[in-house]
Parts: C-alpha cells; sequence; structure tokens
C-alpha cells in the first residue's frame, strides 16, 4: 500500500460522514495519474502555494494601503490567518483539512491591488461587474499559468462560494468561509487600534463582554461556539447568540473602519489609479504582457484589461501608472 492510499484508509476511518473524502473527489477538468505520496486535495493545496498569484498577494492591501509599518496584514497573512482558523474547524469538526487548507489558500487569489477600493473600481468599470470570488475562480482554472492550476471541483467550488450569501457545496468549503469572516473581523480590529484609526474603548462594551476583551478570546469564543453547535451535524454555523454579536461587530467595523472618512482620500486615489489604467490598457490593449494580449484576442479587450489589473499588486499598479501618466525627470546639462 503506498502513502496515499493509507492517508485515504485513515480518512475513511476518522473523518466525520459529512466530510469529503479524498479518494471521493469529483475530480480535475483534465484528469492526471495519482500520486503516491498525497491525496488529491493535498495536492491541490501544493499547487496553490506554489504558484506566482499565491506569491503576489504578499504586496496586496488587506484594508491599510502600502502601510509603512510592518506588522500591518496583507493578503498573504490574511490568507495564512484564515487557513489557520479553517483547519482547526476542520479538524475539531472531523472533516478533511487538507480540502479546507486548499480552499483558504486559495479564496482570495483573484483579489485585486488596494483591496476592496480596487475591486469596487473594477466593479464600476466592467460591464459585468467584478467580484473577487469569480475571479479567484479564474485565477486558477484559466489564468494561472497560462492554463490554470486543474485543481479539483471541491476546492473550486470552494473558492467560488467563500463569500457573500453563496453557500459552498461542501463543509469544509464552509469552515472556510467561516474562517474569513473571523480571521477579518479580528485582524481588523487589530490592524485599526494599531494605525489609530480605532481605539479600544470605542469598541462596544457589550460585544466585547460576549465575544472576548482580547484579540485571541474573541476568535476562540467564535471558533468554539462553532464547534459546540456544529460538530457531528451536516452544517457549520454559530449560535444565535453569537452570531449576532458577529454580526454586530462587523457592522461596526464597517462604520469606524471600512467606511469612514480617513479612508476617503485614499480610496479616491485608488479609484484614480485603476480607472486611468483601465482607460489607459483599453484604448492600448497591444502595450500589455503577450499573455494578456492573447486573452484580448480570445475573449476581448475588457476582459483581457481586467485580469491584467486584478493581477496586479499595489507597488506594480502604482509603478504602471507612474510610468505612463508621470512626466520623467530629465538631466541638468
Amino acid at each position: 500500500m503506498n502513502i496515499r492510499a493509507e492517508l485515504e484508509a485513515r480518512e475513511r476511518q476518522f473523518l466525520s460522514p459529512y466530510a469529503v473524502c479524498s479518494a471521493d473527489t469529483k475530480g480535475r477538468e483534465y484528469p492526471i495519474s495519482a500520486c503516491e505520496m498525497r491525496t488529491e486535495f493535498q495536492r491541490d493545496r501544493d499547487r496553490i502555494v506554489h504558484c506566482k498569484s499565491f506569491r503576489r498577494l504578499k504586496f496586496k492591501t488587506q484594508v491599510f494601503i502600502a502601510p509603512e509599518g510592518d506588522h500591518y496584514r496583507t493578503r498573504l497573512t490574511h490568507t495564512l490567518e484564515v487557513a489557520q482558523v479553517a483547519r482547526t474547524l476542520a479538524r475539531a469538526l472531523r472533516l478533511n483539512e487538507d480540502l479546507a487548507e486548499a480552499i483558504a489558500m486559495g479564496h482570495d487569489l483573484g483579489h485585486t491591488p488596494f483591496g476592496h477600493s480596487g475591486e469596487r473600481a473594477l466593479d464600476k468599470l466592467t460591464q459585468g461587474g467584478f467580484r473577487h470570488n469569480e475571479q479567484s475562480l479564474r485565477m486558477v482554472e484559466t489564468l494561472e499559468g497560462g492554463e490554470g492550476l486543474n485543481l479539483t471541483w471541491e476546492v473550486r467550488d470552494g473558492i467560488l462560494n467563500h463569500s457573500g450569501k453563496l453557500k459552498p457545496a461542501t463543509l469544509e468549503g464552509a469552515c472556510v468561509a467561516r474562517a474569513d469572516r473571523i480571521a477579518y473581523i479580528n485582524h481588523d480590529i487589530d490592524d485599526a487600534i494599531r494605525a489609530g484609526v480605532l481605539r479600544e474603548f470605542e469598541i462596544p462594551h457589550e460585544l466585547l463582554r460576549i465575544l472576548g476583551e482580547t484579540h485571541g478570546q474573541r476568535i476562540d469564543t467564535m471558533i468554539g461556539d462553532i464547534v459546540n453547535i456544529s460538530r457531528d451535524q451536516p452544517f457549520v454555523k454559530m449560535s444565535p447568540r453569537i452570531q449576532d454579536a458577529c454580526d454586530e461587530m462587523r457592522r461596526f467595523l464597517f462604520e469606524k473602519v471600512y467606511l469612514d472618512e480617513w479612508r476617503t482620500g485614499e480610496e479616491r486615489r485608488c479609484d484614480h489609479v485603476i480607472t486611468s489604467l483601465f482607460e489607459y490598457f483599453s484604448e492600448h490593449p497591444s502595450e500589455m504582457p503577450l499573455e494578456y494580449v492573447q486573452i484580448s484576442y480570445r475573449d476581448g479587450t475588457e476582459r483581457a484589461v481586467t485580469d491584467y489589473l486584478a493581477c496586479m499588486t499595489d507597488r506594480y499598479a502604482l509603478r504602471t501608472y507612474q510610468q505612463i501618466f508621470v512626466p520623467s525627470s530629465y538631466p541638468v546639462i
């Protein structure tokens, strides 16, 4: 028996009947030979971790754009925190931890530069709108490496359905959707306090009493509640009391952090950069890298420009804007 077969047998013995066993995957769009060392979901996780779009997350905004401090979250560190919470949930609920981790690692691969500011800008500029979860799926199905990563159906479903009102088909995907919100609610509080945008005494006392006074206590409360409610059940959810408190904390963050006046200037500048680049490359598509020129021939200029901008990091977008629109200085003779 090879190692993969041993791991698959262990899954069948240990995992909940509501989990997805690796051997039961619906498969890949293009079948490949089995690996003797890794299950199919472990292979997906590894493919994501080694791809270029995963590395670019290091230079993409989470909330604070191009922060000078070393301790603010980026889209990469957010992804790692989501993966940690998702693994903890999956392990406690006896779900497939490898599947949850693979979905978590890939869930934000399609995020734009400048975080949700960039996403809103592209949403306004494109005829069909722009949603980062759909772009993440396009990244792993088509764009990465020119032909996608050929991931399993379950991982692709979890990536597409991790946000909003969309429901993933697997409980492992539901763990990631929960972990995403748990992670950003808590780390955005931490970063907002570090930035001086939010002060601890401004957080509603009733929410702190329910969820916990510290970052760690709040995460522990949220995870523990989900496990207590969902263990050996065909769902992943919170109790009404904790869910209401989390929803109220999220509304508080939207009011005080995400949509507050301090962001107005930054939002306007980010919108200007994305809009200017979108309009420029729509008029000059041949100036994009070859892979996007090829997409413009195949799928249209708007699709190609959207893909190009969504793949940019914050600093690459700013550098490209500067090269196109900011005059160069000339040496004095």
